[in-house]
This record gives C-alpha cells, sequence and structure tokens, in this order.
C-alpha cells in the first residue's frame, strides 16, 4: 500500500523544486526586453543628456549603443549645403547608434543625435553588444525588433516632411506626437513634452516666427491649446480634416 502511495508522486520534492526552477529561468529569459539586456553588459551605464545637448555628431567614432529610457531623441541629417533634415524623432524604448553593428567594423556616425527633450539613456559599447549577439541569438531578436520600430518612425517623419505647405507639415507633426507622446485627458490629447517653438521650427524645417504665427492661427481656431510649452490637441480627428 505504500509502494501504491509512492506511486502518485513521479517526482522527489528536489525534483519539482528544480523543475520550477527551471521555468522560472525560461520565463526570465522569454519577458526580458532590450533594456534589461544592454543594461547587464561589459562597460554599460546610463547617461543624463539636457535638452538641445548634443549626443553624437556625424563623423563621430561609432563605439556604443543607445537605447532611449526617458525623454525624447532627435535624428537629423546634415547635407553639405549646411541644411539639416530631421529623420525621426524618437521616444521612451527606441534604439539608436547601432551603425557599427551593421557593418561589423569600425564606422562614423551618419546622423547628428540631439537630446529633443533632457533624456535618460542605457548605452553600452558596440562590441559588448556584439559579443551578446553572438552569445545568445535571442539578443539579435531583440534588437531586430527595435530597430524595426526605428524604421518605422523614420517613415512617419519622412511622411510628415514631405508635405510642401508648412501648415500642414506642423499638423501632421503634432499628429505624430500625439501618437508618440499623447496623454488623453479631459480636453483632449496632450503632447507630453515641452516643446519651444525654435525646437518645433528645427525639427520640421521652419522658422520660429513661423511655427509662432502657424500655432497662433491653430489655437485661435479652437483646434490645440498651449500652456507652459504644453500643446494639447483638443480634437486630433478634426484637426486632421481640416488639413487633409
Amino acid at each position: 500500500m505504500d509502494g501504491a502511495k509512492r506511486g502518485f508522486t513521479r517526482y522527489s520534492p528536489q525534483s519539482n523544486e528544480q523543475g520550477i526552477k527551471a521555468v522560472t529561468i525560461e520565463n526570465a529569459h522569454i519577458k526580458r526586453n532590450l533594456q534589461d539586456v544592454i543594461k547587464t553588459l561589459d562597460g554599460a551605464n546610463t547617461e543624463f543628456v539636457e535638452r538641445s545637448k548634443t549626443i553624437f555628431f556625424p563623423g563621430d567614432p561609432a563605439e556604443r549603443v543607445y537605447l532611449i529610457r526617458r525623454g525624447a531623441v532627435r535624428l537629423s541629417r546634415v547635407y553639405e549645403s549646411g541644411e539639416e533634415i530631421t529623420v525621426a524623432l524618437l521616444r521612451e524604448n527606441s534604439l539608436f547608434g547601432v551603425l557599427s553593428l551593421l557593418t561589423g567594423n569600425r564606422s562614423d556616425r551618419f546622423y547628428h543625435a540631439v537630446a529633443f527633450t533632457r533624456v535618460e539613456m542605457v548605452t553600452a559599447p558596440a562590441a559588448s553588444v556584439r559579443r551578446a549577439i553572438e552569445d545568445d541569438t535571442s539578443v539579435g531578436l531583440l534588437l531586430l525588433q527595435g530597430l524595426s520600430s526605428r524604421v518605422l518612425q523614420t517613415e512617419t517623419m519622412i511622411e510628415t516632411l514631405t508635405h510642401r505647405d508648412m501648415s500642414s507639415r506642423l499638423v501632421s507633426f503634432l499628429l505624430v506626437l500625439c501618437r508618440d507622446f499623447g496623454v488623453p485627458d479631459a480636453d483632449g490629447i496632450t503632447i507630453d513634452l515641452r516643446l519651444s517653438h525654435q525646437a518645433i521650427a528645427e525639427a520640421i524645417g521652419s522658422t520660429r516666427v513661423t511655427i509662432t504665427r502657424l500655432l497662433g492661427d491653430l489655437r485661435n481656431s479652437g483646434l490645440v491649446q498651449i500652456h507652459r510649452k504644453k500643446i494639447t490637441v483638443l480634437d486630433p480627428i478634426a484637426l486632421a480634416k481640416r488639413f487633409n
């Protein structure tokens, strides 16, 4: 009878404990994100950059990979004529500075990266990231997912800048900000960034005077509210329809 009772227990308590630990480790591995990976790499650290400060210039050595924890980063391309065009406005959990990973050797920066707001980032040496990919293919998948998000953000910005009319360009930019940084409230959707007119102008290739005038027109039309450099879009659908 004792033997029959023992037959119902397939594993010993120690075996059960080991099994639970294995499942826990496996689940933790599945649930980890890119931030978890980068901050544990050799040479990783946390960096803070104040608004409008440069993170890296075009031509700088591509030695580190960056992941945004808080804030927004503007990536732009500077042309020989001196014109600077925004290619992406990156939000939290966005990955950038990965050129050396793509080429597999030492490379120079292609873009100008500036803190659009105060930014907190997790950074790691490119060499450490490459070793992590070689050791664990799941790290490569996480990086690919991060890069896919970057591509979508770049495509969105390109679509915004294709508007020749500056009013339409501004409206398109505000709608992108609502999507990526918007917080719904009783009045509409508030863009959770403190935006100066100069910062908006630089992002969409305009001037501060023009942006001040256009935002004034939108406010007088009852489409936006501005309080302490925070913009609230009162009705995104109406705004999009008016300038479609």
